[in-house]
């Protein structure tokens, strides 16, 4: 299969591609500068020159491929405030690719979030979000796009929604964790919320990789899918992994003092959103082989 692929030189891009060309398929990934095109050469993908803006360059990715996954998004604007921008931006490409390919029945998969989406129960793959704008702003911008993308489904296209966790953790990180290790270091305490006791879920990226490409292969019209391996790690102890490494004391932070100590990180880290991936392990055969969060801090994060 010759698949289209935005984000291909990305944090899980990067590992999403030799997963398709290890299993045959030839890739064409959509190369923002010159170190990304040469990121995937070596990586044995065809680079198509461009970024998520560029929505006539995504709409000729996807016109000439016989499934495309989504992986982009402006993270950089996104952590520096402004993920409604992230959003908006990321809207536009899921709406011209859906416009190419109505009608095709290709496949076509979109990363998403579990975050927010069942705050306080776990989630399952057969949630959905009652109202997205309980999230406010970009957070809506960016499930209402999820909804957007599974509704497609209706017009022939056979399409998936992959809800990655907060943490996809892994050696190399610069995601919510590594954010949250930065800001330890800058405040000079490890801190949580609360009383700490919201989960978090994740997944390695070695395994959401393995998750993304059954999903192209197979993935009913319609699904959502959990690329979840650890259902919900206590916030708490994720700062206490992080305060024993880097020698720090691990406190509590107010909900009030929150958005001042954490910055844009406060929307998140309150959350408590464990989910999981039962069903989709049974309609992919989907098993994930990946040490968990807690191991993969105390060996990779902090070297």
């Amino acid at each position: 299969m010759r698949v289209f692929v935005t984000g291909a030189s990305g944090w899980i891009g990067s590992a999403v591609v030799p997963e398709l060309t290890g299993a045959g398929h030839q890739v064409v990934g959509l190369a923002r500068s010159e170190a990304s095109a040469a990121a995937l050469a070596a990586a044995g993908a065809e680079a198509l020159p461009g970024t998520i803006d560029d929505l006539d360059v995504l709409r000729a990715g996807a016109e000439a491929a016989d499934g495309v996954i989504h992986l982009a998004f402006k993270h950089d604007l996104a952590f520096s405030g402004d993920f409604q921008g992230a959003a908006d931006a990321d809207r536009r490409a899921v709406e011209t690719f859906a416009e190419t390919l109505q009608g095709s029945d290709r496949p076509f998969v979109i990363a998403g979030g579990t975050l927010g989406v069942a705050p306080g129960r776990l989630l399952t793959e057969e949630d959905r979000p009652d109202s997205p704008s309980h999230m406010g702003g970009g957070p809506a911008t960016r499930m209402g796009t999820a909804e957007l993308t599974l509704a497609l489904a209706a017009d022939g296209v056979r399409s998936s929604v992959l809800r990655l966790p907060p943490t996809v953790h892994g050696k190399g990180d610069h995601g919510f964790v590594a954010s949250l290790i930065g800001v330890a270091r800058e405040k000079g305490v490890s801190g949580y919320i609360g009383d700490g006791a919201n989960r978090w879920p994740a997944v390695h990226r070695l395994d959401a990789a393995t998750l993304f490409r059954l999903a192209l292969e197979s993935a009913e019209a319609g699904s959502a899918l959990n690329a979840v391996a650890d259902e919900g790690v206590p916030v708490r102890e994720i700062a206490e992994v992080i305060g024993r490494k880097l020698e720090l004391p691990v406190v509590s932070v107010s909900p009030e003092e929150a958005p001042a100590h954490f910055t844009w990180l406060a929307g998140f880290l309150g959350l408590d959103s464990p989910a999981s991936s039962v069903l989709t392990r049974t309609w992919l055969g989907w098993q994930p082989t990946q040490i968990g969060l807690i191991e993969d801090l105390e060996r990779n994060y902090f070297d």
